[in-house]
């Protein structure tokens, strides 16, 4: 994999978090990808531009995280990382245990961002794991603390118990899946939103006919609209490529705009909060 013959993006714009840090406002997704493939494909996407790295223990590929993020050269603070923990950590103490855990596995002395995974609400115990992120945040021990896949009523149970409003929420989110429910809440909390799978979960998205069509017109790829759909209105996508091509458009998104027209057209996509995964199954969440 060479990015020799391409020229990298500029790095996206940042976005302020509640609690003082900055997000840039597009990333690289690493999942499903492991060993010498994701670490080869972290170290090109920091070379094409990228400085928002996202992971998570559930991947299994935090280890080649670090050694993608070591292999770049770059210095540690001018890069975003942000890894997730799994259910078994849902305690107080088990934050802490998950939090060193993450950091070993990466080779890193912090995280940017770290998060809840998913709500487990059958299991009961999500406010106790929140718990444990406010503890991180208020020893200095991490910069930002979020959540990804809780509903506005999940929110509301950690805050009311806290009275610690996230910095992120990392939800499905796509034009196809516009989550418009639980980005009102967000905007309402001052929750930055991120969006994963924000290209769709497969082709499909990419190859409907109106967002070829606006493509077309405004001389893009349907990836790149897809993704300027999201920074365009604040979110912040978090896409994944192995091609250092697409790495390179994947990130080259700041540089036009979608019209009102065009942005309306996208949102007719939606198909509702129900075509989303629902956090409250108990199938839905690790």
């Amino acid at each position: 994999m060479t990015t020799e013959e391409l020229e990298p993006a500029p790095p996206a714009p940042l976005l302020p978090l509640l609690h003082g840090h900055r997000i840039p406002s597009l990333g690289l997704g690493t999942w499903p990808m492991v060993g010498d493939e994701c670490q080869e494909v972290v170290r090109v996407a920091i070379e094409s531009g990228y400085r928002l790295i996202d992971t998570s223990f559930k991947y299994s590929n935090e280890v080649a995280v670090g050694r993608g993020i070591h292999d770049s050269g770059l210095p540690r603070h001018e890069i975003f990382i942000t890894s997730k923990f799994n259910k078994e950590s849902h305690s107080v103490d088990g934050v802490q245990r998950a939090y060193d855990d993450s950091l070993e596995r990466l080779g890193v002395d912090h995280l940017d961002l770290f998060l809840c995974h998913w709500p487990v609400p059958a299991q009961g115990r999500y406010v106790n794991a929140w718990k444990g992120l406010v503890k991180l945040l208020e020893e200095g021990r991490v910069k930002a603390i979020g959540v990804s896949n809780f509903k506005p009523a999940h929110l509301a149970s950690i805050i009311d118990a806290t009275g610690v409003v996230p910095d992120v929420n990392q939800i499905q989110l796509s034009p196809d899946i516009a989550r418009t429910v639980p980005r009102r809440a967000h905007e309402v909390l001052g929750i930055v939103t991120e969006s994963w799978s924000p290209l769709g979960r497969g082709p499909e998205l990419r190859e409907n006919p109106t967002i070829v069509q606006i493509a077309a017109d405004v001389g893009r790829t349907a990836a790149q609209v897809v993704l300027r759909w999201h920074v365009q209105q604040g979110l912040v996508p978090v896409p994944r490529s192995s091609d250092p091509k697409r790495l390179v458009e994947n990130l080259s998104v700041f540089d036009f705009r979608l019209s009102t027209d065009q942005m309306a057209t996208l949102a007719s996509l939606d198909n509702g909060e129900a075509a989303a995964r629902d956090s409250d199954l108990p199938e839905n969440g690790h």
